[in-house]
């Protein structure tokens, strides 16, 4: 509309001291400041907006040839906390043990998994500009060769005994170790049944055997004989068909993934080497170093498609709560350039980005683009009311200054509370935010004035405020009491539920299960045997270990314990001599002193007719296992040598491995602590003869209550312990204390800043009030909707405190300014389309397929639509129940009208 008051464009003070309103005349030196900061910048918008843009393209080179990542997530937590210098010591003493890439093979049989780990491992290990280590164990032939001595005495008799049983086999393979001699020792076996007068099924397991092998080499697969299941009569236990192996890769913290090199490098050698699933073995990667990797290759997959969203609805928002395509290109500019101000500042502020502190960005945005709103909808309700751009400007400056620049205040000092924090990776991003909201108030208030000069907005036709949401506004201040019970009756529910709040300290669960790395571990922690979630403890000698582990031990929360003396075999003398009678019985045989040259095609043919013969035999006793082996055995003489080679793969590639194996495991000798392989004592004994203890859990440790309670057993008896389970408590409990003192430290701070600016108690109060009431509703929320806080989510509570904070002052601004119609005015509307703004950007979280990314986006969408409920209607409640004459009167008014 046009106005009426008679004024020229250049006559502003003029105007002024003629209008005479009380608006106009209790004015704060703070709110003089902040009109002639945006009069100057008005006045000067071509020099502002040339300096500031030529200013943010300066920085933008600066942030991009300077700012790095540092994804070393254990550079989250200070250094100075006693859990983590333990921590430290543990890793000084051992290494080794720090950084691992964790390669998991999995095999259809035991030769295979051995086979393919000693070949994966060796190739590995030449990959030196990859790796700095690769060991699949630091013993290396130790246990293969005094693997019996750790049997129980009656396991090494019958062990023995089923080697001595197998003697002409073996003595026959020895002698041939080709295709040739095995079908040989297949003819010898089978000539033993058709010879003796028992059962003819005794072969059936080995019948069945070399028949799977033989029919997968006539359809050319891959599927080969396993020797070891062969020749010791039993099923292998899932134990022996997993192999693992430790990888200590050369990382790249400026990278996001520092591990994917390696990992990319284990998955391509496997491929060469023929480790795949169709030729029977699995090779998969997890431990530390996979699971950062996951973890970020997750958050970006999701962040690509978050920030495409999150850029579509704030464009979105903003032209629909704007309404103009000028004033959102000033607003999009003003956010550009103090996003560049905040990456320069975060580059020397704190050097590298950490994992959390590179949420800067998100925050800033979502923040910043309130205090844009804010300022744009005021201009454009004051532009409406008189349509002059320079009086509209001044009005806007000095109706809206001080409520950005108290809630800029109370926003900065909400994240900068978390700076002193022992959570470091928090307390950069409070650091780099908080002054973050700083650079936002100083644009909005210079900038965006500016850029609204030079782009020059067209006038306003209609109101800019919410003329519908006026009786609403009405209902409440009459029913004010009954808003505020309704209040007053959550609030009190909502502190009944919050207590059951929890904190879920398990970083697991944060993560994608369907990530290699991830999936693999809960495999891995499946078994008691190979859970990584084990605890640590130094003693002062292995002796000192030894009586300790004892006493550990003890604990129903423990499973066992380890410690280099578990390495010292028991019961040595007589387990000796049984192996040592073996030896000497099997000796001669699994050396012979000549072996058969290799043979030929021709040879390999009779060697099989034979074997057909004597397997016939058999069957003619009516054996199914036989029929069909002598079957298979007719088709392949059919093939002829064509298919020796797919039969060779599958029945004769292990012979000679299995073999040295056998000869390896009969030479064993006594063990003692000075025998053991020095890379083995390393990885138990340190130079200054300090020992380790490994302790297991005895329950699932993928349930908290049972690995808190596994932690704090073991801690009962060695408080200096370390490990996974207690890291990740500690950790926890490192985040929670630094909350709870970043939420001590900004509630005061801000309760002073809104003190010192308002200067009245109750104002303070009605902008404290419908925050902490949001607060106490979202965490309640969180508790009965089943998602707890955690590592990730946590961070969204600054964030609300911040918006929070914001939307309340506003109201409260507005409301002494003299304006009782807030839902119907263009505060409420730029309160409204900013939370949608940051609501459905944050809420694009949701979607992400990492799990904490998801939790945190559900959190804030939460948050937001409590501090919305609580801003339009609780709070219009309490502004009415604060000052009833006014808001009656405003309100019978209104209605009369």
């Amino acid at each position: 509309m046009k106005s009426n008051y008679p004024y020229a464009r250049s006559g502003i003070l003029t105007w002024i001291s003629q209008l005479g309103s009380s608006e106009f005349r209790e004015s704060s030196r703070l709110a003089d400041a902040i009109v002639e900061v945006v009069e100057f910048s008005r006045r000067h918008a071509v020099w502002i907006t040339t300096c500031l843009l030529a200013l943010t393209v300066i920085g933008a080179v600066f942030a991009v040839q300077r700012l790095t990542i540092d994804t070393d997530v254990d550079r989250l937590m200070s250094p100075d906390l006693q859990w983590r210098q333990r921590e430290a010591e543990m890793e000084r003493a051992f290494p080794q043990n720090v950084d691992l890439l964790v390669v998991v093979v999995d095999g259809d049989t035991p030769d295979r998994v051995e086979d393919a780990s000693a070949m994966l491992t060796r190739y590995l290990g030449n990959e030196t500009k990859i790796f700095e280590t690769v060991r699949r164990s630091a013993a290396g032939n130790f246990f293969q060769r005094e693997g019996l001595l750790f049997l129980p005495k009656q396991s090494v008799e019958k062990v023995t005994g089923q080697m001595i049983a197998a003697q002409p086999l073996l003595g026959t393979l020895a002698a041939d170790p080709s295709l040739r001699g095995g079908f040989d020792a297949l003819a010898l076996a089978a000539n033993g049944v058709v010879r003796s007068t028992g059962a003819s099924d005794q072969l059936d397991a080995t019948f069945n055997a070399v028949a799977d092998a033989t029919e997968a080499a006539l359809d050319d697969r891959y599927a080969p004989l396993s020797w070891q299941r062969l020749l010791s009569a039993r099923e292998p236990t899932p134990r022996e068909l997993r192999r693992i192996i430790l990888a200590k890769p050369l990382l790249d913290y400026t990278k996001l993934q520092p591990g994917r090199r390696a990992a990319t490098a284990v998955h391509d050698a496997a491929r060469k080497l023929g480790l795949t699933p169709d030729r029977g073995v699995r090779v998969r990667v997890t431990g530390p170093v996979a699971l950062s990797d996951a973890e970020f290759a997750t958050l970006k997959r999701g962040a690509i498609a978050s920030i495409a969203l999150s850029i579509g609805f704030l464009l979105l928002w903003l032209m629909l709560g704007v309404r103009s395509g000028r004033i959102v290109l000033a607003i999009l500019i003003t956010l550009l350039v103090g996003l560049v101000a905040c990456a320069d500042f975060a580059v020397l502020a704190v050097g590298a980005l950490n994992p959390i502190s590179l949420a800067f960005a998100v925050l800033f945005v979502g923040i910043a683009v309130d205090f844009s709103i804010q300022f744009s909808l005021r201009y454009r309700d004051e532009r409406y009311r008189l349509d002059d751009f320079p009086v509209a400007m001044w009005r806007t400056a000095r109706g809206i200054g001080r409520a950005l620049t108290i809630a800029a205040a109370a926003t900065a000092v909400g994240f900068l509370s978390f700076v002193p924090a022992d959570y470091t990776g928090v307390g950069d991003l409070g650091l780099i935010a908080g002054f973050g909201m700083i650079f936002a108030l100083l644009l909005n208030l210079t900038l965006l004035p500016a850029l609204l000069t030079l782009l020059r907005p067209s006038g306003e036709a209609r109101p800019v405020g919410f003329g519908t949401a006026v009786p609403v506004g009405h209902f409440l201040v009459a029913r004010r009491w009954w808003v505020l019970g309704v209040a007053g009756v959550a609030a009190v529910g909502a502190a009944i539920v919050v207590p059951r709040l929890v904190f879920d300290f398990n970083p697991l669960h944060l993560q994608n299960s369907r990530e290699e790395a991830v999936s693999t571990l809960v495999d891995l922690m499946g078994d008691p045997d190979t859970t990584p979630y084990t605890i640590d403890v130094m003693a002062s000698s292995p002796s000192a270990a030894e009586t300790l582990a004892r006493r550990i031990d003890q604990l129903p929360e423990v499973a066992r314990t380890v410690t280099i003396n578990n390495f010292i075999p028991t019961d040595q003398q007589s387990k000796l001599a049984i192996i040592a009678d073996a030896h000497r019985l099997l000796g001669p045989t699994l050396s012979p002193a000549k072996v058969k040259p290799p043979p030929t095609p021709d040879e390999i043919i009779a060697s099989i007719a034979k074997a057909r013969d004597d397997v016939q035999q058999v069957a003619a006793k009516g054996n199914f296992a036989a029929q069909r082996l002598a079957l298979d055995l007719e088709m392949v003489i059919d093939r002829g040598a064509n298919v020796l080679p797919a039969l060779t793969a599958n029945l004769s590639s292990g012979i000679g491995q299995r073999l040295d194996e056998f000869r390896l495991a009969l030479s064993a000798v006594p063990v003692t602590y000075n025998s053991l392989p020095s890379e083995l004592r390393r990885d138990w004994v340190t130079p200054r003869g300090q020992a380790r203890i490994e302790v297991y859990p005895s329950g699932d440790v993928r349930n908290n209550k049972v690995l808190k309670s596994f932690a704090a057993a073991v801690r009962a008896i060695a408080p200096d312990a370390t490990g996974a389970p207690i890291s990740i408590q500690e950790s926890a409990t490192s985040v929670m204390h630094a909350v709870a003192t970043a939420a001590i430290i900004a509630a005061v701070a801000i309760v002073l800043i809104l003190g010192l600016i308002l200067r009245r108690l109750d104002d303070v109060l009605l902008v404290l009030a419908p925050l902490m009431l949001a607060g106490l509703l979202t965490l309640a929320t969180s508790v009965i909707a089943g998602f707890p806080l955690n590592f990730a989510n946590i961070i969204t509570l600054p964030l609300l405190l911040g918006i929070g904070v914001a939307f309340d002052v506003y109201f409260v601004m507005r409301w002494r300014d003299g304006q009782r119609e807030l839902l119907g005015s263009s505060t409420a509307r730029a309160i409204l389309f900013s939370a949608l703004a940051t609501g459905t950007g944050f809420g694009s979280l949701a979607l992400s397929p990492h799990a904490g990314t998801a939790e945190m986006g559900r959190l804030l969408v939460v948050a937001l639509c409590y501090t919305l409920i609580c801003t339009f209607f609780v709070l219009p409640a309490l502004l009415a129940a604060v000052n009833p004459s006014r808001a009656d009167h405003r309100a019978s008014v209104s209605g009369r009208g």
